[in-house]
Order: C-alpha cells, then sequence, then structure tokens
C-alpha cells in the first residue's frame, strides 16, 4: 500500500474464535502505529455492503471462513497467488480498488517447514478438505521440490475440481488408509474441531513416522493434535501457521517487518 488504511479490520461469520485481533493489535502496538484492529461478524448476505464501506474508509485486512472466496471475486486487483489460490485472506483499499492478496500459502509452508524441516522436499502429504484452505496448502506444496499431494475429502467434486487445477501435484485418493500408507505430512484443512472435539480423521490410522499439521487452532491444542501427540507423531496446531500469515498481512499493509515475537507473545 501507498498509505496507512484507514481502518484495520478482520472480515469473517463466526470471527468470535479468532485470536487474530490479539497478535495484529500486538503488532501494531510494537510498530507504534496508531490504529486498532477490530474483527467484524459479517453475513454473506451483507458483505458487499460492507466492502463498499469499507472501501470508503480506505481500509484494509484480513478474510475468514466464509468469506475468502467472495471477496476474491469482488476484487479489482489480485496478487498471483490470490489467482492461483481462488481466495483472499488479506485485502486493501487503493485509489478505490480492492486489491487482494492470499498470505495462507505463505503461512502455510513456514508452519509445515517448522515442523518437518527439509523433509518437504520431496514429501507425501495427506491434505483433509477441499476448500480454500486446502487450495493454499496445495499451492504452497507445488513449490516443494518433487513433493505430491492426496486429497481427501467428502465432497468428490470439489476435491475433483481442485485436484485438477493442481494436477502436477495433486490427485483425489477415495481411501484414507491406501492415502496414508506412504504419507509423510497428514494437513487437516478443514474447519473441523474448531468448536468441539470432532477430529477430521482417526489419528490411529496415521503412522508414527507421519507429521500432523491440523490448521484448525485453538487454546491448549486441538483434540486431533493431541491424540497424535500422544501415540508418537510430530504434531502442531494453527498458531504458527496464522501467526506468519499475519506477519505476512502486515508487512502488506504498511511495507514494515511486524515484531514477530510481540506476535508470538500475544497469542501465549
Amino acid at each position: 500500500m501507498s498509505r496507512t488504511p484507514g481502518r484495520l479490520v478482520l472480515l469473517g461469520h463466526p470471527v468470535d474464535h479468532s485470536l487474530s485481533p490479539l497478535l495484529q493489535n500486538a503488532a501494531l502496538r510494537a510498530a507504534h502505529i496508531d490504529l486498532s484492529y477490530e474483527a467484524i461478524d459479517v453475513t454473506p448476505r451483507d458483505l458487499l455492503a460492507l466492502l463498499r464501506q469499507l472501501k470508503s474508509d480506505s481500509a484494509a485486512g484480513n478474510v475468514t471462513i466464509p468469506h475468502k472466496s467472495a471477496v476474491h471475486a469482488s476484487c479489482d486487483e489480485l496478487t498471483d497467488i490470490a489467482s492461483r489460490v481462488g481466495a483472499v485472506n488479506t485485502f486493501w483499499f487503493e485509489d478505490g480498488r480492492l486489491h487482494g492478496d492470499n498470505t495462507d500459502v505463505g503461512g502455510f509452508d513456514a508452519a509445515a517447514r517448522a515442523l518437518v524441516g527439509d523433509e518437504v522436499a520431496s514429501a507425501r502429504v495427506v491434505v483433509i478438505g477441499s476448500g480454500g484452505a486446502a487450495a493454499a496448502v496445495l499451492a504452497a506444496i507445488e513449490q516443494w521440490p518433487e513433493a505430491r499431494a492426496a486429497i481427501i475429502a467428502r465432497n468428490p467434486d470439489h476435491a475433483n475440481r481442485l485436484a485438477r487445477r493442481f494436477r502436477d501435484v495433486a490427485r483425489v485418493e477415495r481411501s484414507t488408509a491406501s492415502a496414508l500408507e506412504t504419507a509423510t505430512l497428514v494437513v487437516n484443512a478443514t474447519p473441523v474441531g474448531q468448536h468441539d472435539d470432532e477430529q477430521p480423521i482417526d489419528s490411529m490410522l496415521i503412522p508414527e513416522s507421519a507429521a500432523v499439521l491440523d490448521l484448525v487452532y485453538r487454546r491448549g491444542g486441538t483434540p486431533w493434535v493431541k491424540t497424535a501427540r500422544r501415540k508418537g507423531n510430530r504434531a502442531a496446531d494453527g498458531l504458527p501457521m496464522l501467526l506468519e500469515q499475519g506477519a505476512l498481512a502486515f508487512q502488506r499493509w504498511f511495507g514494515l517487518e511486524p515484531d514477530r515475537e510481540a506476535m508470538r507473545q500475544s497469542l501465549l
């Protein structure tokens, strides 16, 4: 952006569970920027009207479930990676035009590398889900040398469309057990476990040699991650990804490196 946004927001429905206001306000304080980051619960029906209001405010912000695709469709300008993913999680207005980016890709890449290091090269990844989060995961995986992904999803039509978009690295796997046999990394890219103790797949099916990365985050860890750790898997929830995608968004808005340690401390 060429100037400081007039307002900084998170758009979602619901948003009361989000920790983004904590980490972004910590980054703003550390950078001595006189803005406050606010979460706005907006229904899909009211989203376009709110975007018009935010345009008049020269606002910027983040987007979460269920609005990432809708904001993508509303943008006047998209970064290459947002176009590739088909979803926007970071936006800003400049000269009256809505710009969109997707920092979930960089956030996932950083979280995966923190968990498995150089094993991202030649990784065999099982991706659970076929929505915007899964697309961001695959956009990162296609940048890893010799990596391949198997998609497991409840909606076969969505899964097939996603696999066709990322045909160089992804395929749809009908058998969960078969997909997990050779997995080196298993990723939950669905909202399952955000608000209850449901798990995306049975952790007992995952080989102990495979790492587990849950894009869902909850204070104290998600049930899926806790179960995986108890059985010996390396496992992490979505907090590292949340932090990094938030830091990358901050850079987009202000052209500054945020204080990642201040952001991390805000989440503890």
